[in-house]
């Protein structure tokens, strides 16, 4: 029976992985797609002022010359240089005056030039959507809210956005020097990554760090990520620091003085970084018998995949040990297992970073 069960959560959670991951695709690609007509616009707009000028200008010049072709009000005048800019005239015949048989000639040449370099534009940019400048990146992250900013984006840095991606978070990656293969990895994800240097403010604003729940700091250099965070707490003073940091003690002071979440990248694996910067309070590891264990802080929302499950099914299913369980303020060390999970729980859990993170995304999935 216990067996049985098992196999019915990791079916569970490849079904949700799967569901969510698509989701995620689709939203990518629905902001994207956004974006592109708020491209396609400006060629509209332009050809849109093209026809109603020519339109005005059309009329005033009939009315001066005494034509009758397209001359009578300002609406037909309008509609006739519309239908001149697709080679569709209103009469038979051309006007008697030069001006206005300049209109037949010029106006497709304007208003074809005008459609065809928008549509060539909105093709590029739809066709090749991983060689778009950074400046459509950036546009792309100027559309999240609540998003978690990931600076760093090396062997650590992307392991922690694919954690991040698979429990289903926007995510904007900065890098100064990326690896063009995790450039194009990332990017596959519907993951914006922006090439500029984190430490400029005009970067951090570029990506949304003013609207950001997290900023995940993961280059090697404790001192630029030092400065990233310092300038991205002025820019959001409510955003949450998870920074890399080589000297632990050091990192125990900056958690102190700061509330920045410090860990050291060799004794945090990606998922504990990615769950630190999901709102999951987790503690750093300790090693037991070659094993790392951390204990994390979990809450029960309404919308959780571990509703209506029994503690003892929490612990068989995901291999973790469940130490704490809080209920109006009340706690219940070691809850018997037999206890079912209502919304409003919070847990205290003891599992290693693998174990954590996939508790934290059947928290988030349901």
């Amino acid at each position: 029976m216990e067996n049985l069960n098992q196999m019915r959560m990791r079916t569970q959670r490849r079904y949700h992985h799967h569901r969510n991951g698509r989701l995620r695709r689709l939203r990518a690609i629905w902001r994207d797609t956004l974006l592109l007509v708020r491209e396609f616009i400006r060629p509209l707009s332009v050809f849109a002022l093209a026809i109603i000028g020519g339109g005005v200008l059309y009329f005033q010049l009939a009315r001066f010359f005494g034509e009758e072709v397209g001359g009578n009000n300002l609406v037909e005048a309008t509609y006739q240089v519309l239908g001149l800019t697709f080679l569709q005239p209103l009469g038979d015949h051309l006007p008697n005056h030069l001006p206005l048989q300049l209109f037949y000639f010029v106006m497709p040449i304007i208003g074809i030039s005008i459609l065809a370099q928008g549509l060539t534009d909105f093709g590029l940019l739809f066709f090749n959507r991983r060689e778009r400048s950074k400046e459509w990146e950036m546009a792309v992250a100027s559309t999240f809210q609540d998003h978690i900013v990931l600076v760093g984006l090396g062997h650590l840095g992307y392991r922690v956005t694919q954690k991040l991606f698979e429990l289903d978070r926007d995510v904007a990656v900065i890098e100064l020097n990326p690896d063009e293969d995790l450039i194009a990895e990332t990017q596959s994800m519907g993951i914006p990554v922006i090439k500029d240097d984190a430490r400029r403010e005009v970067a951090l604003q570029g990506v949304g760090v003013a609207k950001a729940r997290a900023i995940i700091l993961c280059t090697q250099n404790d001192s630029m990520n030092l400065q990233i965070a310092f300038k991205a707490r002025r820019l959001n003073p409510q955003i949450r620091v998870v920074l890399r940091i080589f000297d632990d003690d050091f990192g125990q002071s900056l958690q102190e003085q700061f509330g920045f979440r410090a860990m050291s990248a060799t004794g945090m694996a990606a998922p504990t970084f990615a769950a630190a910067a999901a709102d999951v309070d987790v503690t750093r590891p300790i090693t037991v018998e070659g094993e790392a264990l951390s204990l994390a802080r979990l809450k029960l929302g309404g919308d959780s995949g571990l509703l209506d499950c029994s503690v003892s099914e929490i612990e068989q299913n995901y291999e973790v040990s469940v130490v704490l369980l809080r209920e109006d303020g009340r706690s219940d060390f070691h809850p018997a297992g037999t206890r079912t999970l209502k919304q409003g729980h919070v847990l205290g859990i003891l599992g290693g970073p693998e174990q954590i993170n996939r508790l934290v995304d059947a928290n988030h999935n349901r």
